[in-house]
């Protein structure tokens, strides 16, 4: 059985991100530092083999990776399990306006109740347990795929996402309870760097995480919620 190495990519600098705003399943575009960012993080790639590029179908991630796949010649393979969380009417909220619209689910939100559904807006709301749920579903059928002999030989991959995907896998790899604290750092337009075995007793591990060596700056430490 061979090894994928993957690259999970957290999307770049949204407006949002800025501003603390919960974007979930809203449609942010990149603002102009994100953009800068999508193409740093291409031309650090540049002549690093890939045999495939997936993304979230949301305009952020598709923006960080359309420069690394058309730098391939590559189509951009879309899937929309590797979505953000939905949070329901707290999206395009401010922490401190959710707090105050709706108390209830902010203090569900900041305690990590992974069962609470918050009130619905223009989507429904997923629970975290859910989400969690559907990004590992998602993750793994992407990884599966190198096993499949109609999907061609997947060696290494590169998957673009948001900050709450990379959240859940990398618990997944950590095996590490939902409701736990965040431990890892995610930063926009970070490299991580993972394998996947499924010969391995944990068939995912983490070999490197939070690379913004490839950026001016380091990018916003907050997961784009």
């Amino acid at each position: 059985m061979s090894t994928t190495e993957i690259l999970l990519i957290r999307h770049g600098e949204t407006d949002w991100n800025l501003e603390r705003r919960l974007q979930g399943h809203l449609d942010i575009q990149l603002n102009p530092v994100g953009q800068r960012q999508a193409q740093a993080l291409a031309a650090s790639l540049d002549g690093v083999a890939l045999d495939a590029i997936f993304s979230s179908d949301l305009q952020r991630a598709q923006q960080t990776a359309a420069p690394l796949a058309a730098a391939r010649g590559m189509p951009l393979q879309l899937a929309t399990g590797l979505r953000e969380r939905c949070y329901g009417a707290l999206e395009g909220l401010r922490y401190p306006e959710a707090a105050e619209r709706f108390p209830e689910a902010h203090a569900a939100l900041m305690g990590r109740d992974i069962d609470v559904r918050y009130p619905a807006g223009k989507h429904v709301a997923e629970t975290m347990r859910e989400f969690s749920a559907r990004v590992i579903t998602a993750f793994t059928t992407l990884t599966a795929m190198s096993d499949s002999p109609a999907s061609g030989d997947l060696r290494r991959i590169a998957i673009v996402t948001h900050g709450g995907v990379l959240d859940c896998i990398y618990r997944f790899a950590h095996k590490l309870p939902l409701d736990q604290p965040r431990s890892c750092d995610i930063f926009n337009a970070s490299i991580n760097r993972l394998s996947w075995n499924t010969e391995w007793p944990q068939p995912l591990r983490v070999d490197g995480w939070a690379d913004v060596a490839h950026l001016e700056t380091l990018s916003l430490d907050e997961i784009d919620q």
